[in-house]
C-alpha cells in the first residue's frame, strides 16, 4: 500500500477538499480494499488485501458522544445529506455520532459501507449507483 497517498487522502477527507467518489479513487489506487472508522478510538484503519494496514487520526475537537441506539432514519438522512449535498465530512461524522454510530467499514471492492452502533446493530448502504449483483 502507498502509505504517502493513504494519509493525504485522509487529510482531504478531514478537510473536505475532495468528493467522497475522489477519495474512493485515491484509496484504491494506493491499494486500500476496505477501511474501518473508528469514531470509538478517534481513528482510521485502512487495509489491503494481505494483512497491511496504514492508520490515521480522526483530528476533529469536540465530537459529541455516540447516542446509545442506532437510528437509522438518522443515518440515512445524513447519508443523503453527503451524496446529494456535499455535506462537509466533519458534519457527517458529528451527525452519524448523533444517530449511533460507532464506527463503519467502507468496503471499496464490494461498493458498500456497512454502519453499526453500540449494540451491534447495522446498516448497510451501497455506494451511488451500486447495489446486489
Amino acid at each position: 500500500m502507498n502509505s504517502t497517498a493513504i494519509y493525504e487522502a485522509a487529510l482531504a477527507t478531514l478537510a473536505g477538499t475532495l468528493p467522497f467518489p475522489e477519495i474512493v479513487a485515491k484509496l484504491m489506487d494506493a491499494g486500500v480494499e476496505y477501511y474501518h472508522v473508528d469514531y470509538v478510538g478517534g481513528c482510521k484503519r485502512f487495509y489491503d488485501g494481505l494483512g497491511a494496514c496504514v492508520v490515521t487520526p480522526i483530528s476533529y475537537e469536540d465530537l459529541p458522544s455516540i447516542a446509545a441506539e442506532l437510528d437509522l432514519d438518522e443515518l440515512r438522512d445524513d447519508i443523503r445529506d453527503s451524496q446529494q449535498s456535499g455535506q462537509h465530512y466533519r458534519e457527517f461524522s458529528i451527525r452519524a455520532m448523533r444517530a449511533g454510530v460507532q464506527g463503519y467499514f467502507a468496503f471499496l471492492r464490494g461498493q458498500r459501507v456497512t454502519y453499526f452502533g453500540r449494540t451491534g446493530d447495522q446498516h448497510t448502504e451501497w455506494f451511488p449507483g451500486a447495489g446486489p449483483k
